[in-house]
């Protein structure tokens, strides 16, 4: 397809960017300003989140529509702006001005061109400053989790650049409130076996004055504990069947010299351990039904997401803007 004929494609659709802002006076304005050049069909919206600083004048300013979620934390913001705006093709963006505008019509062409439901921006530093090495660190360990509990994942999994397609964003079940949003939003693709993909994109430091939201290590654990929790909702099988084979080999543990003895004396001596074993059997067999029994709810919840987002037309079919 020729670059011409790419471009008189996308513009057949209705594409919105949704920019979530806490803070950004400094850099919202380049980010509005950025994206319009980058994508001039696009309508920009802004959604600020309790700033106390000039963000939402700045951003009107620029030319966005503006909007407010009193609800502190990204979360809350990112279901505003999917239940609230309507298009065919949604970017997402951070608005610190560290995304690089240019590549969201790549980014926009890709999700049309292969049909995909998801398309996220790999950070690629550009200068030393760009990616704080906690961060970074932060980043590998949580995207390795997710790995090896949902299997194939992203590079860069918690990167705030993102392209979606409109059925995608409207059967999102969303339940995060802060900067989990990203990973449960990796996991919903994952579990559904959505068509996804991943562009290189430059990342860049803040503009002076900018400073990051993210708290390492407080969000971080957040993080975490939001994969942990969607392990258990997602895989219920695999997370009780995992506790009940823990507890059936601590009960194996304790019953081999308990039965050796049996055999040898028919006396029972340690009977508080004999008790305990059986306990801890009893628990293992009961760990194994509550999973047996959510895996089957999971697999019905699953089967309802699927028709939800069924309903929606798929990306890449021609429609023209209303």
């Amino acid at each position: 397809m020729s670059t011409r004929s790419a471009e008189s494609r996308l513009d057949t659709y209705k594409i919105a960017v949704l920019i979530p802002c806490y803070n950004e006076e400094v850099a919202v304005a380049k980010v509005v300003t950025d994206f319009q050049a980058a994508l001039p069909t696009a309508t920009i919206f802004v959604f600020d989140n309790n700033s106390t600083d000039n963000t939402v004048a700045v951003a009107r300013a620029a030319g966005a529509e503006v909007f407010e979620e009193r609800r502190q934390g990204k979360g809350f913001v990112v279901r505003r702006m999917f239940n609230d705006i309507d298009a065919d093709i949604y970017v997402m963006v951070d608005g610190d001005a560290t995304y690089d505008a240019p590549s969201a019509r790549r980014m926009v062409e890709r999700l049309v061109t292969d049909r995909l439901d998801m398309v996220v921006g790999n950070r690629v530093d550009q200068e030393v400053a760009a990616y704080r090495a906690g961060h970074r660190t932060g980043n590998w360990l949580l995207t390795s989790s997710v790995a090896s509990m949902f299997g194939r994942t992203f590079t860069d999994m918690l990167s705030g650049y993102r392209v979606f397609s409109r059925r995608f964003v409207k059967s999102f079940p969303m339940l995060s409130g802060g900067f989990e949003i990203e990973t449960e939003l990796v996991v919903h693709a994952l579990e559904l076996g959505l068509p996804v993909a991943e562009i290189d994109t430059p990342y860049f430091a803040r503009p002076e004055g900018s400073t990051s939201k993210l708290n390492t290590w407080r969000d971080g654990f957040r993080i975490l504990w939001m994969i942990l929790q969607l392990y258990r909702s997602e895989r219920p099988l695999m997370f009780f069947g995992g506790f009940g084979a823990v507890l059936a080999l601590v009960a194996i543990g304790l019953s081999i010299p308990i039965v050796v003895t049996f055999v040898e004396t028919h006396t029972v001596p340690r009977l508080p351990t004999a008790v305990l074993a059986m306990g801890l059997t009893l628990m293992a067999f009961l760990s194994f039904s509550v999973g047996l029994v959510l895996d089957t709810v999971t697999r019905g919840r699953r089967e309802m997401k699927l028709l939800a987002y069924l309903a929606h037309r798929a990306p890449g079919e021609e429609r023209r803007k209303a």
